[in-house]
């Protein structure tokens, strides 16, 4: 199934329903803090099941309690609704 990448228009949309999602060169970027490594760990790793379900995986880095998220859609070039369904995913699992 070919995704589509969505307008600059439709994005700023978008991020009123996400927050702390912000664009960060072309991608939807967010800095999630945690108490400690263990909370860091542990939400990856709920995220993980549903990243694996939907097939879309993040540019993801950890260090400690933080962990840093970029989401795009490299086949099409940019920001997609997969995208957009992985960040509220995301911030769901908070």
């Amino acid at each position: 199934m070919k995704v589509t990448k969505i307008s600059q228009e439709g994005i700023k949309k978008e991020l009123k329903d996400l927050p702390g999602w912000t664009i960060v060169k072309d991608k939807l970027h967010k800095e999630f803090q945690f108490e400690d490594f263990n909370q860091a760990f542990g939400f990856m790793t709920r995220s993980a099941m549903y990243i694996e379900k939907m097939n879309h995986h993040p540019e993801w880095f950890n260090v400690y309690n933080k962990l840093i998220v970029d989401l795009t859609t490299h086949d099409a070039g940019g920001i997609t609704e997969n995208d957009i369904k992985l960040a509220k995913t995301l911030n769901s699992l908070i």
